[in-house]
């Protein structure tokens, strides 16, 4: 049996966010960022609301948001006692905003028992509307949250079907503010979400349709969006990222996420970059057990060649070539991670990487001296031949 997993409400297109005006609520806690609110987007959703009768409040949390930080969203939010919650921004205040939420609704629960597994009795207080203004997190359709724990140096994969959001709102306004640094790292964390997706033994019909598309999208339009920012890119990329948080939502992201929440919490480097870094390295390690898929892939946005190996070579030269052009960097030393550090915290990383949660969505298995081995050619930006 399948259970496919989708907001209830999703409007897409020019003036989206206006649909807030039909909204029905009294009191709105809108969870956003400094940059988020000093371009006035969150003045214009709470300028919306108050159209529809709504007054808000608004909590800022910092780019990858710690346990601490959620902790005081929550108390806020019990003082405020709103009945909408608002994700306003990427994904790390989407992220926020459902993780306090949880504890608004559920005090009871500390951020890291959120899981897969208990019935959170989410509703009984509010619901949850995310509005993306980048396009890469797919927070906004998702189940998923990334919560950062400083003390730990790692980040907090939690996930439960009750925090996909009740309303996703995908306008194309938003991502047109992205500086181009931000549209390359955010195009490769969609991309990585779909490829995943797809490569996952836990996808399915519903979630390749959304993968294969939002590939076929962002092979079209990430290039143009982050050279020319012309509003068509960028909403084609807005809707893209969309389809890929569904599509992973549906199915599971896999080793490029379980390396990269743990490299990004030991090593301090922004999600989406990582995940430009590390994608590469995934399919060479994975296409041992999973050409065809990957194949299948190359075919969809037009590579023809006689055998998969073939095609899957062509998607990764593709690849490569689209991270080189965008300005990502190949390795964990051109983003500059020194050796010193790489040496000192490579085992540390390499036996939380062994523990994540999403490695059962990736296509071959890891233990703990492959994923050390892994590390050290993703440092040092050799070819996967093992």
């Amino acid at each position: 049996m399948l259970e496919i997993s989708l907001p209830k409400t999703i409007v897409v297109g020019e003036r989206a966010t206006e649909y807030l005006k039909r909204i029905e609520g009294k009191r709105a806690l809108i969870i956003t960022g400094k940059t988020v609110r000093r371009m006035g987007f969150a003045d214009k959703v709470a300028n919306y609301l108050k159209e529809a009768g709504v007054e808000s409040e608004f909590f800022e949390v910092e780019p990858e948001p710690s346990v601490e930080t959620i902790v005081r969203g929550a108390e806020l939010a019990r003082k405020y006692a709103p009945d909408l919650i608002v994700g306003l921004g990427g994904g790390s205040n989407m992220d926020a905003a459902k993780a306090i939420w949880v504890l608004y609704e559920r005090p009871d629960l500390e951020v890291s028992s959120i899981n897969p597994f208990i019935k959170l009795g989410l509703r009984r207080k509010a619901k949850l509307i995310c509005i993306p203004t980048t396009s890469g997190s797919g927070s906004e359709v998702s189940w998923a949250t990334v919560i950062t724990s400083v003390t730990e140096e790692r980040k907090l994969e939690l996930a439960n079907k009750e925090l996909v959001p009740d309303i996703a709102i995908i306008d194309p306004e938003f991502p047109m503010a992205m500086p181009r640094s931000l549209v390359a790292d955010t195009g490769f964390d969609a991309l990585t979400h779909a490829i995943e997706a797809y490569v996952s033994p836990l996808s399915n019909d519903f979630s390749d349709a959304m993968a294969l598309k939002a590939i076929q999208l962002i092979f079209k339009y990430l290039r143009r969006s982050y050279v020319t920012g012309d509003k068509e890119a960028r909403e084609k990329m807005h809707i893209a990222s969309m389809m890929a948080g569904i599509a992973f939502t549906n199915s599971e992201v896999g080793m490029v996420h379980a390396i990269g929440h743990v490299a990004g919490g030991a090593f301090h480097i922004p999600h989406g970059k990582l995940m430009g870094i590390i994608l590469p390295y995934s399919i060479e390690y994975n296409s041992r057990v999973a050409m065809r898929k990957y194949a299948e892939i190359a075919r969809a946005i037009g590579i023809e060649t006689k055998t998969d190996d073939e095609a899957v070579k062509t998607l990764l030269e593709n690849i490569l070539q689209l991270r080189r052009e965008l300005g990502i960097p190949s390795s964990l030393k051109e983003a500059g991670v020194s050796a010193e550090e790489f040496e000192r915290k490579l085992e540390d990383v390499s036996n939380k990487t062994i523990r994540s949660v999403v490695l059962r969505g990736n296509p071959r298995t890891l233990n703990l001296e492959e994923t050390k081995k892994l590390y050290t050619y993703i440092y040092e930006g050799r070819s996967v031949d093992f």
